[in-house]
């Protein structure tokens, strides 16, 4: 079962934003973006190796460049449960 977003950032994971710049298959000369983001491990970053790994294989337009940013959100430290509820009328 897939954790859930919650989960992955409390466990360390953080949100990991590229933009892959590469060349059109049909006319080299012209380059185009496309943006990925999906929830990974820093300084390693697993899944955005794994999805230039993909790239390289299964797409034609090869890559120009990418660049990318990431952010913790959360870390364990900083998660409180809070129960109880306030009605304001």
């Amino acid at each position: 079962m897939a954790e859930s977003e919650t989960e992955l950032m409390l466990k360390g994971y953080g949100l990991t934003t590229a933009e892959f710049f590469y060349h059109m298959p049909d006319y080299t000369h012209v380059l185009n973006s496309y943006i990925w983001q999906e929830y990974d491990l820093a300084p390693d970053h697993p899944k955005l190796f794994e999805f230039v790994e993909f790239w390289q294989k299964k797409i034609d337009g090869p890559l120009h460049s990418v660049r990318f940013s990431h952010r913790k959100l959360i870390g364990p430290g900083e998660w409180h449960n809070q129960v109880g509820e306030f009605t304001l009328h």
